[in-house]
């Protein structure tokens, strides 16, 4: 069994590579849920949603999140009432949104939902949240002011300078069940290209899951979104930068050290591998950039290669 831990976008493109590579049954995709947030009353997990339109072939192909062939009536119908429209949600995924809301509502718990919904899909992989707990990613700006994650990312477009992240309710959250047991009995855990501060850090802030890290630290692999310097998507390298952090595949494994005891970056940065293995770390290089499908499934298979040597 592999065992995953994902964020967003990048993870959810790891993610498509490695079910070409390994039977999805195999799989289990432990996902961040920090930035789950409630809007217009609806409970909403964008990175389960896009771990699982991704794994559908569903997901929209230019955004990365969403769903195809979308349509915004409702976001039409709202912007004319003057209500919030930032967060944009398309008619076909308010049907996701309105159904965990329900159950919910209805006293299950967010494993369960994420169940349901990923068998409605009719995705192999188990795709499981890190805690059923609340957890809250708040972003603290140059300013002072502490914001919820998605005021940050998306009202702001992350373009607004960063102090401090914290995730609040992680001392007091728990694994979600199936959590645990994937990290200990998995033949591989890998760390997918994720944004290392907010979509791997919550999953690592729960302390259990630490913990069940650092036990398999030998079996775990990282593999770096940062590539020549830069975040390929979203604001990984400037956060880092902003908060103390080496925006580099040393920077990353410096970050990773204590849970993984491989990390994999791209050939770019092939010059930075003795600093890499300075930092405790075995540094295996190749190419990492999922342009398309068959990019993706080899980073999946260099990955699995890497644990192994």
């Amino acid at each position: 069994m592999i065992c995953v831990l994902a964020g967003g976008v990048g993870a959810a493109r790891f993610l498509s590579g490695l079910i070409q590579v390994v039977a999805p049954s195999d799989i289990t995709a432990v996902v961040n849920v920090a930035d789950d947030f409630v809007l217009h009353g609806l409970a909403i997990s964008p990175d389960l949603d896009t771990v699982t339109y991704t794994l559908a072939g569903e997901v929209d192909p230019e955004t990365g999140w969403g769903l195809r062939g979308e349509t915004w009536t409702t976001m039409a119908s709202l912007e004319r009432y003057g209500g919030i429209t930032w967060f944009r949600l398309g008619d076909r995924d308010l049907a996701t949104h309105l159904y965990r809301t329900q159950r919910l509502a209805e006293g299950a718990t967010l494993h369960g939902v994420t169940a349901e919904i990923t068998s409605a899909w009719g995705i192999g992989v188990r795709v499981v949240p890190v805690t059923d707990l609340p957890l809250r990613t708040l972003v603290t700006l140059d300013d002072g002011t502490e914001v919820d994650f998605q005021e940050y990312f998306v009202h702001r477009r992350h373009e607004v300078a960063v102090s401090a992240v914290r995730v609040a309710g992680a001392e007091s959250a728990l694994a979600a069940p199936g959590v645990l047991e994937a990290i200990g009995q998995a033949e591989t855990v890998v760390v997918a290209p994720s944004n290392p501060v907010v979509s791997i850090g919550p999953l690592v802030a729960v302390p259990d899951v630490a913990a069940a890290l650092r036990a398999r630290r030998e079996r775990c692999v990282a593999i770096s979104p940062i590539i020549g310097g830069r975040a390929l998507k979203g604001p990984a390298d400037r956060l880092m930068r902003e908060l103390g952090h080496e925006a580099s595949v040393v920077g990353v494994a410096r970050l990773y050290r204590d849970l993984a005891a491989t990390l994999v970056f791209d050939d770019v940065d092939a010059d930075l591998a003795d600093a890499v293995a300075a930092e405790g770390v075995r540094p295996v290089v190749g190419p990492t950039v999922m342009s398309d499908p068959d990019a993706a499934a080899a980073l999946a298979r260099l990955a699995l290669r890497a644990a192994d040597s």
